[in-house]
């Protein structure tokens, strides 16, 4: 699915749209940095002034995030994205242009102009970028699409801190420098060019064009929502983590291990390496679900190998400048560093993929670019703070040890606020990756549910004694479980019944199906197994009036869910003779399209329930033929595919 997203022209313009456009960004920045750290430093500027020329670097480019986030949503929920994309892309020609000046001049202030207008239209790109993900992709998708997104924005930043310092390595850097940069911003234009037109999510939306009040809104408006504004915070402390990060590593590199470019390219190398696999493990933890305690486990991280790296920079020697690759990472700290590094560029991808993706599934699509742009202007709030508090910090003369173990002080702190106020609940987040883990459980039609309402009806088909877990995972709202009263009495039931809003009832009583009315009727959604018990037969079961009764009397949406997998559990009825059991099975799980039950207003009493019932029977019995026929289908599919590979005739296997 990873692969066929790459291939889909509902994503692959956009991710090579960003990952050009992060490439050009970043080239340019880092031709700055090293051209400070490597020309302007040789010839006599002290340490501390190159700290804050590169925590100014970062900060120019960073700042356009914080006043022009406001207008970049409001301007992605007016119109067409697709078309603003094109227009960013645009300008950055021009600022590219600027920069080939700049660099021909060797003048610094214009570089700095360069970078301002390329922070500006990434400030303009970036609600559109992430506004346009749940657009053209489905629920289930977006953890991938986030982690490809974020994984090659930092190999974007990779690509331009090696271009750059190859660029210095050749000696003629203003040369090559114009040509490089051009086709960039030429490439980054012609992808851009490539994304599909959508339609205006907030076509009468008035534009606020006086940035202040209009920022200032935008962070109103995203802190009226306290589930959206925790989830921001949590991703703008990645963001601020890793800009310190990134801004000291040239520092740490060149002063503390008396390494050149080459060196500062292998950290980077490191570090963008690492995210992708942090983005590809948040995405896979994520699959199904928006699920956030990675966050808190990820800040927990980012304190440990902060902690790490600062004792390993408090007892480094004097360092020996260094020429090659191989002399550097012979020097003393390098290798642990290089691995504190990794370990921070994981930790920070299981904060910013989860992260991102509540934030596209939470906000409502009519807001949702202006949700993001609020989340943009407090990520850049966060990082300007935190880079001027660092260009501070370096003129006073605090060491990049000191800096390190601040950042993991903070990091301690921060891990144990997320977990407290996180807008998950992080026992049903647990339960979710365990069975991710266990079972690799796949989920597909998640954006059904989104369609069902607040309370609806989860029906689900019943194989095991783990389906109840399995169900707690599926929707951000905790539900109420109708469970057997005979089986809740059961010891090693119990516990579990503390972890969700278990209702224990009797099927065959009146009673119980009152209970559950009331329930819905409140708003929370119901859970119920219609078949009232496990299968015995691993087909569907005799269906109980009373869950559609339930459906009846509120009005609530049906979802049909089927379970695949875990009858082959121990802890199902089918014995071996029936399937082949398994410890670990993969486990997938279908949603379909939520139903309501439509029966004839004359019937009345024991009439309507049997009518009632039959209808929910057939429910049921349409998702298990229609799954499995989709099921076939695919298998039939792999098997043409495979066929063609081989030469054979596939209309032969058609037939």
């Amino acid at each position: 699915m990873s692969t066929s997203l790459m291939k889909s022209r509902r994503f692959a313009p956009l991710f090579w749209t960003q990952f050009l456009s992060a490439f050009n960004d970043n080239f340019l920045k880092n031709t700055l940095i090293f051209l400070v750290l490597f020309q302007v430093g040789a010839v006599g500027v002290d340490a501390g002034t190159n700290g804050v020329v590169i925590a100014l670097a970062g900060a120019v480019f960073i700042a356009p995030f914080l006043f022009l986030s406001a207008l970049g949503g409001e301007l992605a929920d007016r119109f067409d994205k697709s078309k603003l994309a094109q227009m960013t892309k645009l300008v950055e020609i021009g600022g590219a242009g600027l920069a080939v000046i700049g660099m021909a001049l060797s003048s610094l202030p214009v570089l700095f102009a360069a970078l301002f207008i390329f922070g500006a239209m990434s400030a303009l790109f970036s609600p559109v970028k992430y506004g346009l993900l749940p657009d053209h992709l489905k629920t289930e998708e977006l953890p991938r699409a986030n982690a490809w997104v974020e994984a090659g924005t930092f190999l974007a930043i990779l690509g331009g801190t090696i271009s750059a310092g190859l660029l210095f390595s050749a000696g003629s850097p203003a040369i090559l420098f114009a040509p490089v940069m051009m086709a960039l911003a030429v490439g980054c234009y012609l992808s851009s060019r490539q994304i599909p037109s959508t339609p205006a999510a907030a076509p009468t939306l008035k534009i606020n064009k006086n940035i202040v009040t209009s920022t200032w809104r935008i962070l109103s408006d995203l802190a009226a929502d306290k589930r959206l504004f925790r989830t921001s915070l949590m991703n703008g402390w990645f963001w601020m983590i890793g800009a310190l990060v990134l801004s000291i590593l040239p520092l740490i590199v060149s002063d503390l291990l008396g390494g050149n470019e080459t060196a500062v390219t292998f950290f980077l190398t490191i570090f963008a390496v690492s995210i992708g696999v942090g983005s590809a493990l948040a995405a896979w933890i994520s699959a199904g679900r928006v699920i956030l305690l990675p966050a808190p486990v990820g800040a927990a991280l980012l304190a440990l190998f902060s902690f790490d790296a600062s004792l390993v920079l408090i007892g480094l020697p004097v360092p020996v400048p260094t020429v090659g690759l191989v002399d550097f990472l012979q020097q003393e700290g390098v290798v642990r560093l290089s691995l504190d590094l990794a370990g921070l560029a994981i930790a920070g991808a299981l904060i910013v993929v989860p992260t991102f993706t509540a934030l596209q599934t939470w906000a409502s699509s009519e807001s949702r670019a202006r949700r993001i742009a609020g989340s943009n202007a407090l990520a850049a709030m966060m990082m300007t703070i935190g880079g001027l508090a660092l260009a501070g910090a370096q003129k006073l003369g605090l060491s990049v040890s000191s800096i390190m173990m601040t950042l993991a002080g903070l990091n301690a702190l921060v891990a144990v606020a997320m977990l407290k106020f996180l807008p998950t609940n992080p026992m049903r987040d647990a339960i979710s990756i365990l069975y991710r883990a266990v079972f690799r459980m796949e989920v597909k039609g998640l954006e059904h549910l989104e369609k069902a309402g607040d309370a609806p009806i989860l029906a689900l088909n019943h194989v095991s004694f783990l389906d109840a877990g399995l169900a707690l995972t599926l929707t951000d709202k905790a539900p109420t479980f109708a469970v057997d009263y005979e089986i809740a009495k059961r010891w090693w039931v119990r516990p579990f019944l503390k972890l969700a809003n278990a209702l224990p009832i009797n099927p065959a009583k009146p009673m119980a199906t009152r209970s559950l009315i009331k329930v819905v009727k409140s708003g929370e959604p119901m859970v119920i197994f219609p078949e009232g018990r496990l299968t015995v037969t691993g087909t569907l079961m005799k269906v109980y009036d009373g869950a559609a009764m339930v459906a009846d009397k509120t009005g609530a949406m049906i979802v049909p869910i089927r379970i695949d997998g875990l009858e082959k559990t121990p802890f199902s009825y089918l014995n071996p003779n029936q399937i082949r059991k398994r410890l670990f099975p993969k486990v997938r799980v279908t949603i379909m399209e939520p139903k309501q039950l439509e029966l004839p207003e004359d019937l009345k009493g024991r009439k309507r329930r049997t009518a009632a019932g039959s209808e929910l029977y057939q429910v049921m019995s349409d998702l298990m033929f229609e799954t499995s026929l989709a099921d076939n289908n695919t298998i039939l599919d792999q098997v043409i595919a495979t066929a063609k590979d081989r030469g054979l005739s596939a209309l032969a296997l058609e037939d």
